[in-house]
C-alpha cells in the first residue's frame, strides 16, 4: 500500500498518546495557573493555583488530550502521518476553546485558525525533511565527532 517515497505507517495508540499529551499540557496549564496566581491580587495564598485559576489546568489538559486523540485516531483511520492529521486535531482543540467561551463563531474561528497554523507547521516540517532522520542520525549530528588523525598509523 505504501509508495516507495512514503514509509510504511506505524499505528499509534490513541489513549496512550492522548493521556501523555494531556498530562504534558496539564503541566503547562499548572505553570500558567501559577503565573496567574502570582500576578493577581487575592487572599487565597498559594492555594489560589487550584481554587482561583485551577480551571486553567483542566482546560489546557483537555485541549492537549483532544488534540492528541483526534490526531492519532485520524492517522490510524487514514494510515498516513501527514499535516492533515495535525490540522484536524488542532481544529478540534480550537473548537473546544470556543465552546468554553460559549460562542459558536469563536469556536469555528479558533478551529480554522489553530487548524491552519498547525497544518502549516506540520507541512513545513515535512518539507524540510525532519521526520525522515533516524534517532542515531540526529544523535550523530548533535554531538561533536572526534577528529580523524591526519596520518594513518
Amino acid at each position: 500500500m505504501s509508495s516507495p517515497d512514503r514509509p510504511a505507517y506505524d499505528p499509534k495508540s490513541p489513549l496512550k498518546y492522548a493521556s501523555l499529551i494531556g498530562l504534558q499540557a496539564g503541566a503547562v496549564g499548572a505553570f500558567v495557573s501559577a503565573i496567574q496566581n502570582a500576578l493577581g491580587n487575592h487572599s487565597h495564598g498559594a492555594m489560589g493555583i487550584i481554587t482561583r485559576s485551577g480551571g486553567t489546568i483542566g482546560f489546557f489538559a483537555a485541549m492537549g488530550a483532544t488534540f492528541a486523540l483526534t490526531e492519532s485516531v485520524l492517522a490510524n483511520q487514514r494510515h498516513t502521518d501527514d499535516a492533515v492529521n495535525g490540522a484536524v486535531g488542532a481544529c478540534a482543540a480550537g473548537f473546544l476553546a470556543g465552546v468554553r467561551a460559549r460562542s459558536i463563531p469563536m469556536a469555528v474561528g479558533s478551529c480554522v485558525v489553530l487548524g491552519a497554523a498547525m497544518g502549516t507547521f506540520d507541512y513545513a516540517g515535512q518539507l524540510t525533511g525532519e521526520k525522515g532522520k533516524t534517532r542515531e542520525e540526529k544523535r550523530r549530528q548533535f554531538f561533536k565527532q572526534p577528529l580523524k588523525p591526519l596520518v594513518a598509523e
